[in-house]
């Protein structure tokens, strides 16, 4: 029985790893086929208000106090080594290459990931994706690629909005609470952020936005029948989402640190 329901696991495990991927071609197919197709763009405006517009308030709160949080930690152990004036390089590098993409992301899986989960899964218990099949619409073009598209464009904004945030609260509390000097703090900052910076940040934030994109419709698509299903495809949804934005990071850090150094060579930030 032990070993049965082992076998039985795995293989289902394989199964679902098989017809997730079969489901991203598909939609990547549609993607790049519906590409200059003015129908599909305009498919994209309601899912930018869901996906963007609905996401500003937990985005900018989220990087505010994450903001706040680094400035208050880092700036005993600073001042202790004296590096007080260099709290700028810690908060901003910290924002966007790491923290920022990765909470960003977790928010939208939180947030955008569960709401579309939930309204395809409902679609699905309710038949509303077989009703566009048998109109002769693929209901992967209609449903999938808006909401996949708008995740993966829209993800890179909302992280800079997350940074912004956290990098103005985390001025805030230097030069306003702990009276570090203004000139100081900037010309550190602007000295050790680069472009590189910004574009590890850009498309970590775009790969994270098309997994929680293409996790969230996977398990609409494919949820138990009733209300029990749909809830639980949504707890699927983000934990699917969270785990994969972290093993996702890891590999994409490891990356970008050893391109960084073949192209650059090792810098010091103090």
């Amino acid at each position: 029985m032990i070993i049965a329901g082992i076998g039985s696991g795995t293989v289902g495990a394989f199964e679902s790893f098989g017809r997730f991927w079969t489901f991203s071609a598909r939609t990547l197919r549609w993607v790049f086929a519906g590409m200059f197709d003015a129908r599909n763009w305009r498919l994209l405006a309601p899912q930018f208000y869901e996906v963007g517009n609905r996401s500003l308030p937990v985005i900018a709160i989220t990087g505010t106090f994450v903001g706040l949080v680094l400035a208050v930690q880092a700036y005993d152990q600073l001042y202790a080594a004296g590096f007080s004036d260099q709290m700028g390089v810690l908060i901003n590098l910290t924002l966007v290459q790491e923290l920022g993409p990765v909470l960003a992301a977790v928010m939208l899986a939180g947030r955008v990931g569960g709401a579309l989960t939930a309204e395809l899964g409902t679609m699905n218990v309710t038949e509303q994706i077989d009703a566009l099949r048998v109109m002769g619409s693929d209901p992967i073009r209609y449903l999938v690629v808006p909401r996949f598209l708008a995740c993966l464009l829209l993800a890179p904004v909302l992280t800079l909005f997350a940074d912004v945030c956290g990098s103005l609260a985390g001025a805030w509390v230097a030069i306003m609470l702990k009276g570090v000097p203004t000139e100081p703090y900037h010309y550190y900052t602007q000295w050790a952020l680069e472009r590189w910076d910004l574009m590890v940040g850009f498309v970590k934030s775009t790969v994270f936005g098309g997994i929680i994109g293409l996790l969230a419709c996977y398990k609409g698509f494919h949820c138990r029948a009733g209300a029990e299903g749909v809830g639980r495809a949504c707890t699927e949804s983000f934990v699917a989402s969270f785990i994969a934005i972290l093993i996702v990071d890891f590999f994409l850090a490891t990356a970008f640190m050893g391109l960084y150094r073949v192209f650059y060579g090792f810098k010091s930030i103090v």
